[in-house]
């Protein structure tokens, strides 16, 4: 894997280190995160977040465990680091921190004060909502090592305050159970039981949301470090309490051995493939219902979407494959009407995309052609034909193929919006995109395609699937060119969502990266053409990926900041989003046009953000700061399908 490894200029500095994270997860959409620098930064960061009844609804538990290192001199050193709603950031442990390194997934710091030198390393236990956080004395001592436990339970979304109901703790052996939720182990526990009153999150004040928490100082352990190689742990659990995990120690190593074995088994080609590899391990997740995918941490849960746009990526580029087929089994049984449905983030159940779907056609298709696992294609058959159906026939929110043109409409319905461009702001699309969407067209030929070659594998017909195929794409040939040199982002738009009062309908062709799917998918519909695409890359290509609309276009963004609206507002007008670098190589490759260094910004970027990752969002100007989540699930599956083409 890629070397990560920060020395004291970067720890030191509080701007350079706290706007790198790190993440450690549980397999079951749980995680620890933080920043290098041991600041809080956000409202999700903690040593112990577990996953709820959805992937999305988790609780924080852990907050954070503050060393404090009393010198044989008597002095007593406080390691840990927190920001106040005043302003000060006191302790400033970060200070001391001579390095921090992500080895083998597992981070570690070093802290030196004088000649003695403290490490600290954190791990998840996989398949259990576990913490462990283990100190070992390198060098100097003896020195005794304080753990302040910082706790709360609550939605990993909000905060708690000091003004509600105290936090209840029960005494166990060797720590505490907190809220009967989770439970603290570790040596020499006191309890203490009192408010830590305007914790700041400085990232939530940058996002316009409150900024600000008390949390319950429950108690602190405690434990002498005599000589080089001694340790002190503490363990962090929910589930079942009673069940105690082996020791931290075993945990951290136990860790170690799982991630370099999900390495190993990806058999990457170079250190940066590896360390995608183990990226993409962090979101491919076990639910009650089988495998499932994290579309982003720390706030995202499953998305239909994000998971069939990164199925390759995720399950067949890390040789996964048995786990995707278990995914894609579960997901074809949320069919209905003839689409998949999109997510239960929002607490129920919702069938709200036009595209997802056709994504899910995609992925079965690169299932069954990369792994010659014709009997999921044979069982999944019947489903699949049935989306085409509802789709001719006409499904929820106006989605049909127009039986005009064989292309797929919809979304004209007030309020919403279907594609992947699905911000709103006080319920209003930004980019409503209603009509027949360029990239929904293509995977809809794409997924035709796809569908009657899966149809006789089986020794089935197909004719009327390349029949419509064959109506589709000469549609899609003859429509979609526009004069400006590129493709037009939404043919058919009509009237009501554009500002041409009495015109039937237009052609959007404002300059986005959606057309990148025409000349990319394995089915594409136009063949590439190189002076387009060198169109697009000048106006939209970035060294993190495409931006989501060119600066020269009415309604540019170049700043992806700001509050909820603020935000919303620029998310599809100008962000640079990582995952279309995926469709952009593509295209490049097929056209056969020089691909040599355009994934070097975004390898870089793996050491500047969410550590060993790739970020949701960036901004559109330069220096095209991250944003969104740090750790995004199609950014880094796209990332990795395009360095291993298949």
């Amino acid at each position: 894997m890629i070397g990560i490894s920060f020395g004291p200029q970067v720890c030191g500095d509080l701007a350079a280190s706290s706007t790198r994270e790190w993440l450690v997860t549980d397999g079951l959409g749980g995680y620890a995160m933080g920043t290098v620098s041991g600041l809080r930064t956000r409202r999700y960061h903690g040593l112990l977040v577990v996953a709820g009844e959805t992937l999305a609804s988790r609780k924080v538990g852990l907050v954070s465990l503050d060393p404090a290192v009393t010198l044989p001199s008597g002095e007593r050193v406080r390691l840990g680091a927190h920001e106040w709603s005043s302003g000060v950031v006191d302790p400033r442990g970060f200070e001391l921190l001579e390095r921090f390194d992500l080895v083998d997934g597992v981070p570690r710091w070093r802290w030196r004060i004088g000649d003695v030198v403290i490490e600290r390393e954190i791990a998840m236990a996989y398949g259990r909502p576990c913490v462990a956080v283990v100190h070992r004395l390198l060098c100097g001592g003896p020195v005794r090592l304080d753990l302040a436990a910082a706790c709360t339970w609550r939605d990993a979304h909000g905060e708690r305050r000091a003004d509600g109901p105290t936090p209840q703790l029960e005494a166990v052996a060797g720590g505490a159970v907190v809220e009967g939720a989770f439970r603290l182990a570790g040596p020499d526990w006191t309890p203490e039981g009192q408010w830590w009153r305007g914790v700041h999150h400085r990232e939530e004040a940058a996002r316009g949301l409150n900024p600000d928490e008390d949390l319950w100082h429950a108690g602190r352990f405690s434990g002498a470090l005599d000589e080089p190689g001694a340790t002190v742990s503490v363990l962090a659990w929910a589930g079942d309490l009673a069940e105690e995990p082996p020791p931290a120690t075993a945990l951290i190593e136990a860790a170690r051995r799982r991630n370099r074995a999900v390495v190993a088994a990806a058999k990457p080609d170079d250190p940066v493939e590896a360390s995608l590899a183990l990226a993409a391990d962090a979101f491919v997740v076990r639910t009650g219902a089988g495998p499932d995918v994290v579309a982003g941490y720390p706030w995202f849960g499953a998305w239909s979407r994000d998971t069939m746009t990164a199925y390759e990526g995720l399950f067949l580029c890390t040789n996964r494959a048995d786990e995707g087929r278990e995914l894609l089994r579960a997901y074809a049984a949320t069919l209905s009407e003839g689409m998949l449905a999109n997510t239960a983030d929002t607490g129920r159940v919702e069938y709200n995309t036009v595209d997802a779907t056709l994504w899910f056609l995609h992925a079965v298709s690169r299932h069954v052609t990369l792994t010659g696992d014709t009997d999921l294609g044979d069982e999944l058959l019947p489903a699949l034909h049935a989306v085409v159906q509802a789709h001719l026939a006409g499904t929820r929110y106006g989605i049909r193929a127009d039986p005009a043109d064989g292309l797929i409409t919809g979304g004209g319905t007030p309020g919403t919006a279907l594609t992947w461009m699905d911000a709103r702001v006080h319920g209003v699309p930004v980019t409503p995109r209603a009509g027949k969407p360029v990239e929904v067209n293509a995977l809809w030929v794409n997924g035709l395609a796809g569908l009657a070659e899966l149809t006789e594998l089986t020794g089935r017909d197909a004719t009327e699937l390349w029949e419509l195929h064959t109506r589709a794409s000469g549609t899609f040939r003859a429509r979609f060119p526009a004069p400006t040199g590129w493709l037009y982002d939404v043919v058919d738009v009509p009237a009501p969502a554009h500002p041409r009062v009495g015109a039937p309908h237009h052609d959007d062709d404002l300059l986005r990266p959606n057309q990148l799917l025409a000349w990319s998918l394995p089915y594409a519909p136009l063949q590439p053409d190189g002076a387009a695409l060198r169109r697009v890359a000048e106006g939209l290509f970035t060294p993190l990926g495409p931006r989501s609309l060119s600066p020269d276009s009415p309604g540019f963004v170049g700043r992806h900041a700001g509050g909820p609206a603020e935000r919303d507002s620029g998310y599809h007008q100008g962000t640079v989003w990582p995952w279309l670098v995926g469709p952009f190589v593509d295209a490049y490759r097929r056209a056969g046009l020089p691909t040599d260094g355009l994934l070097v910004g975004l390898e870089e970027h793996l050491v500047e953000f969410g550590l060993g990752s790739v970020s949701e969002t960036a901004d559109g100007l330069a220096p095209h700061t991250a944003t969104g989540c740090p750790f995004q699930a199609w950014s880094v599956a796209e990332l990795l399908r395009v360095r291993r083409p298949r």
